[in-house]
C-alpha cells in the first residue's frame, strides 16, 4: 500500500486553497495511505480527508525547531510519494521515491492554478472540503431550528486593513434580507476568528434578533458545516472566503488593497468586489501606514448588492444544493 507526504500552509486561506490538489491525490491513489502536515488553525479541515493515516499539526517554534520535529516524525518511514507545498527541506531530506515540490510561478496565477502545476494539472483541480458527521452536528446546535436559507457574512479578516467598515456590511444584509431583497426575511449568520469576535460586534448589535452570532464559536470544519447551508457567502479576503467558496455556497469576496487575481474565490460561484482606488495607490498607503482603516472604503454598498444580486439570479434554482464540483483526476505517473 503506497503512503503520501502531503505539506501544505500554516495559513488557513491557502490551505484550503491546497485541497484540490490533495482530492486529486486521494481520487488517483485511492488506496494510499496519507500523512498530512499543514498548521494548527487549517487542521481540522483535514481530520475526514480518505485515507488519512496520520494527521501532523504543525505549529511554529523557536529556531525553526518546528521543521525538525516534523522531519523526526517523518523521517523513518519510505515515502512513495511526497507533495510538498512549503518546498522545505524536510521533503528533500525524508526518503522517498518520488518528490513533488512547489515553486513560485513565473507568471501571474491563481493559487489554485499555482498548487496545481506542481503535478502539471491541467485543468486544475477545485478545492473542495471533507466535511464530517461531527461537524454537521455542531452546525445543527449553532444554526437554530428552523432555519431555512440564510445569508452569511464574514465582517472580518487577519489584518485590519482588509476589512470593509462593519457598518457597511450590517447596511448590506439588512438589504438583502430585508422586504423586497432577494433574501427577504432571511436569518444572517455572522462569523470570526475568536480574536476578532469584537470587531464583529458592531454587525451584529446592528442586526439584533436577525443575526445567528457564530462568531468565536467555531473551528474550520464546523464553519464549513454551517456555511454549506447558506443561500450566500458576502466577506472580506480571508480563509474563511475560501472555506465558503470550498464548500459551494455562492461567495462574493471583498477585496481592498490584497489580490483578487491570485486569492479570489475560486470557480464559478465566486465573484470579486475590488475597490474603485488602484491597487497601486492602496499598497503604498500600506507601506506608508499599516494600520491605515480606510483601505477598504473605495468598495460601495451598490456595487456589492448588485454583485450578490447577481449572483443569487444565476444560482437561484441549486442555492440550497451544494453539490460537489465534478473534478476528474488528471493523470499521473502511477506509484510503485
Amino acid at each position: 500500500m503506497s503512503r503520501i507526504l502531503f505539506i501544505t500552509s500554516n495559513r488557513l486561506g491557502d490551505a484550503v486553497l491546497s485541497t484540490g490538489l490533495l482530492d486529486h491525490l486521494t481520487r488517483t491513489y485511492p488506496g494510499a495511505r496519507l500523512t498530512i502536515a499543514c498548521g494548527p488553525l487549517p487542521a481540522p479541515l483535514f481530520r475526514a480527508v480518505p485515507g488519512l493515516e496520520r494527521l501532523i499539526p504543525l505549529a511554529k517554534r523557536s529556531y525553526a525547531r518546528h521543521w525538525l520535529r516534523l522531519w523526526l516524525d517523518c523521517v523513518g518511514t519510505r515515502w512513495d510519494l511526497v507533495v510538498d507545498l512549503r518546498n522545505s527541506a524536510v521533503g528533500r531530506l525524508v526518503p522517498a521515491r518520488c518528490r513533488a515540490f512547489h515553486a513560485k510561478a513565473a507568471r501571474p496565477m491563481h493559487k489554485v492554478e499555482e498548487n496545481a502545476a506542481v503535478l502539471g494539472l491541467s485543468p486544475p483541480p477545485a478545492p473542495r472540503l471533507w466535511i464530517d458527521a461531527a461537524a454537521r452536528e455542531q452546525a445543527d446546535a449553532l444554526i437554530p431550528a428552523g432555519t431555512g436559507p440564510f445569508l452569511a457574512i464574514g465582517p472580518t479578516a487577519n489584518w485590519l486593513g482588509k476589512e470593509w467598515p462593519a457598518d457597511r456590511f450590517a447596511r448590506l444584509a439588512l438589504r438583502l434580507t430585508g422586504e423586497g431583497g432577494p433574501l427577504a426575511g432571511a436569518r444572517v449568520a455572522v462569523l470570526a476568528a475568536p480574536p476578532e469576535r469584537e470587531r464583529a460586534r458592531p454587525v451584529l448589535d446592528a442586526l439584533g434578533s436577525k443575526a445567528i452570532d457564530l462568531t468565536g464559536r467555531t473551528d474550520p470544519m464546523a464553519a464549513a458545516a454551517c456555511l454549506e447551508r447558506a443561500a450566500l457567502y458576502v466577506g472580506n479576503d480571508s480563509g474563511l472566503m475560501h472555506i465558503a467558496t470550498a464548500a459551494g455556497v455562492p461567495t462574493v469576496g471583498l477585496f481592498g488593497p490584497g489580490y483578487p487575481a491570485v486569492y479570489g474565490p475560486w470557480g464559478p460561484r465566486g465573484r470579486v468586489v475590488t475597490s474603485s482606488v488602484p491597487q497601486a495607490d492602496l499598497l503604498a498607503r500600506v507601506a506608508a501606514n499599516p494600520d491605515d482603516r480606510g483601505l477598504m472604503d473605495g468598495i460601495g454598498e451598490e456595487r456589492v448588492v448588485e454583485t450578490a444580486i447577481e449572483l443569487l439570479s444565476e444560482t437561484h434554482r441549486t442555492c440550497d444544493q451544494f453539490a460537489a464540483r465534478a473534478c476528474g483526476p488528471a493523470e499521473v505517473p502511477p506509484l510503485r
